[in-house]
């Protein structure tokens, strides 16, 4: 599990599938009213106010995407006590509860399979591994000092997209980051085929 601070009121988390299986949680848990869903909820609080000094008092608005070969990234937004939310009658107007945990929590899968680099040449080295099982695809990024490279899952076989994740393990690491910060925050290196262009250009060392 790791957490990132966003914001004064926000926060990422990053579970891996390892931290769920852990806690005997399936992903697919994740989309369910289950106790050890909230204890989980309940633990990440925890250490987001250990680790970060996040405080989760107050209304929070739970973002949960779970990504294909990662594991699930959770953005944590702590909002403001509304006083005309239907949660709060007019008698708490002038005195709120002094801890109030309600979530509001969105729920989606992306089909992106994202890995990080730090060395060009272990980028380089898996490309060449990857030619020969995908066509044309592929979008590279620096992102914080990194290569980032995407890849969609969406038109793959499974036995394919598990092929390709034990390939990108091996060299690079998975990175807790979606498409959308990519796109927003990284710097677009190759948008189209860049695995095929990384071992167009780029041969390997010997």
């Amino acid at each position: 599990m790791r957490i990132e601070r966003l914001g004064q009121d926000k926060i990422r988390i990053f579970l891996t599938f390892d931290d769920l299986s852990e806690r005997g949680i399936q992903k697919e848990d994740m989309w369910q009213e289950i106790p050890k869903v909230h204890d989980l909820f309940t633990e990440m609080m925890d250490q987001a106010y250990k680790e970060v000094g996040f405080d989760a008092t107050g209304p929070l608005a739970v973002e949960v995407i779970a990504l294909p070969a990662q594991g699930m990234v959770v953005i944590v937004t702590r909002g403001k006590y509304d006083h005309h939310h239907p949660g709060f009658g007019s008698s708490y107007e002038d005195e709120l509860p002094d801890e109030v945990y309600e979530m509001e929590v969105t729920l989606e899968s992306s089909d992106t399979i994202l890995y990080s680099f730090d060395d060009f040449e272990m980028l380089i080295e898996a490309a060449h591994v990857l030619n020969h099982m995908l066509v044309e695809a592929g979008r590279l990024y620096k992102y914080k000092g990194k290569w980032v490279l995407q890849v969609d899952s969406d038109p793959l076989e499974e036995s394919k997209i598990q092929a390709i994740i034990a390939v990108l393990a091996e060299f690079g690491d998975a990175i807790s980051v979606t498409s959308a910060v990519l796109e927003e925050y990284g710097n677009v290196v190759i948008a189209d085929d860049a695995v095929g262009v990384i071992c167009e250009h780029f041969k390997l060392q010997n």
